[in-house]
């Protein structure tokens, strides 16, 4: 792994992070923020196809259901398709206020697609699907 990687893996798992805090927050623009323009996230029965979308979705998701709630994430691997983008592969689950650690059934498995934007990464897809009970690590 080269520097040069390290370096923007990190920029990588930062931009997560920020999406992250901004569902801790439940700040919908914050997190639509992290998005790109034509950004797309796919779960299951929805669909959301650019940032206005994804935005007042999460809008109305932290104002009823997820309001209060934060986001447990376990990252399994970053890998990079050349310079300007990554594939990153995780679990992922509601964590609803007062509750320490979700429990097996609520993980989900996620993939975000990434680029780079100048200096700054933005998710470009996000795919979220239930995950079995054998989730390779």
């Amino acid at each position: 792994m080269t520097e040069n990687t390290i370096s923007e893996g990190s920029a990588v798992r930062a931009a997560l992070g920020g999406i992250f805090a901004a569902c801790k927050a439940n700040d919908a623009h914050d997190f639509a923020a992290w998005y790109a323009e034509g950004a797309t996230v796919v779960l299951p029965g929805v669909y959301m196809k650019d940032r206005d979308a994804i935005r007042a979705n999460m809008e109305a998701a932290f104002d009823g259901p997820l309001k209060g709630s934060s986001r447990a994430v376990e990252l399994q691997s970053v890998r990079f398709l050349g310079g300007d983008a990554a594939v990153v592969v995780g679990t992922s689950a509601v964590v609803p206020k007062g509750e320490a650690r979700p429990p097996a059934e609520r993980w989900s498995l996620a993939t975000w697609v990434l680029s780079k934007h100048g200096e700054k990464w933005l998710v470009e897809a996000y795919h979220e699907c239930a995950a079995s009970t054998a989730i390779e690590n």
